[in-house]
């Protein structure tokens, strides 16, 4: 019987409390460590320094500046075009996927490099990885069907020294596929974790941009969605409740070779429909996880398919200090 926690009974109203992306940027120090974000700093409507999110190379530049503050990244950049992520949020995932860890090794999160993560659609700023190895020390493989993307992050994580020899990016040469051809028969993660497209056409995409941008009091003239972002990057065919169904339906094929799965759930209205996804491939252990930042409110979901006494057989190879 598979059944659905929330946080372990709590529900999250703000960041994660080891995220260090906490309240307002410090911008001035972040200035000082990344000289080129002080062209993007001015007063904003209020009189507080600030920059405009909505220019893609103010986030950009800021990014920079957040990763060598926070996690000691001093090479980073995303082909034009390419998706330039939000860090807080990103850093809100790794955290919690950590808790889901911790929630199943009597509240301590697994660390170090014996514990590997799968990261779907790792994309050209390997965002994911590098936090997760440098909160956690986790290892990783970032998995990606464009070739640019790949060779944009395998650049990061063999630029940075503290990244060396802690993620490593595969090509996915079959698009259909999510974990065949990615996971070898011999090899095992401790977890999955995935930020799907979740828009089901370029169309949708767009005017889901125009939109927000509208009720922000913006010209959406020359749109540019969530600062760049590929095809792959920003919608699939039948949208995300197909791309999870798909993930769903061949993860269990590989139940033997993952602890955890998990997957971001944008839209609240696919929640119900995952779970019963999940409860026709017999998935154990089923989580629904709460986000929020500020106003903005996200989760993704938790499954595996292995039994309690196989979970403990692996916590106890794999975890354990030796």
């Amino acid at each position: 019987m598979a059944k659905t926690l929330k946080n372990g009974g709590r529900k999250t109203a703000s960041l994660h409390p080891r995220n260090p992306h906490q309240g307002r940027y410090d911008l001035d120090e972040l200035s000082r460590l990344f000289p080129e974000l002080k062209g993007f700093v001015s007063p904003n409507g209020f009189g507080d320094q600030s920059i405009d999110f909505h220019n893609p190379d103010a986030v950009k530049t800021l990014n920079k500046a957040l990763l060598i503050k926070h996690y000691g990244i001093n090479f980073w950049d995303v082909p034009p075009g390419y998706l330039c992520p939000p860090i807080p949020g990103r850093a809100d995932y790794i955290h919690h996927l950590a808790d889901q860890l911790a929630a199943d090794n009597q509240g301590i999160v697994p660390t170090g490099r014996r514990i590997r993560g799968l990261d779907i659609g790792v994309g050209a700023n390997c965002i994911y990885p590098l936090i997760g190895s440098r909160s956690y020390g986790w290892q990783f493989v970032g998995t990606d069907i464009d070739p640019i993307a790949v060779n944009g992050a395998n650049l990061i994580a063999e630029a940075n020294p503290v990244l060396k020899g802690r993620i490593e990016c595969r090509l996915q040469t079959e698009a259909r596929n999510l974990f065949k051809g990615m996971i070898d028969p011999s090899e095992q993660f401790d977890f999955t974790m995935c930020n799907p497209p979740f828009h089901s056409s370029a169309a949708e995409a767009e005017s889901s941009a125009r939109r927000k941008l509208k009720n922000l009091g913006k010209d959406s003239s020359d749109i540019k969605l969530n600062f760049g972002g590929q095809k792959n990057e920003l919608w699939c065919d039948g949208g995300e409740h197909n791309f999870i169904q798909r993930m769903v339906s061949q993860s269990r094929e590989f139940g033997r070779n993952c602890y955890l799965f998990s997957c971001l759930i944008s839209k609240q209205e696919n929640i119900a429909q995952v779970k019963r996804m999940l409860k026709s491939a017999s998935a154990n252990d089923v989580r629904i996880v709460d986000m929020a930042q500020g106003q903005k409110v996200s989760r993704f979901v938790v499954w595996t398919f292995l039994s309690k006494e196989e979970q403990a057989e692996w916590r106890e190879q794999r975890w354990d200090d030796k």
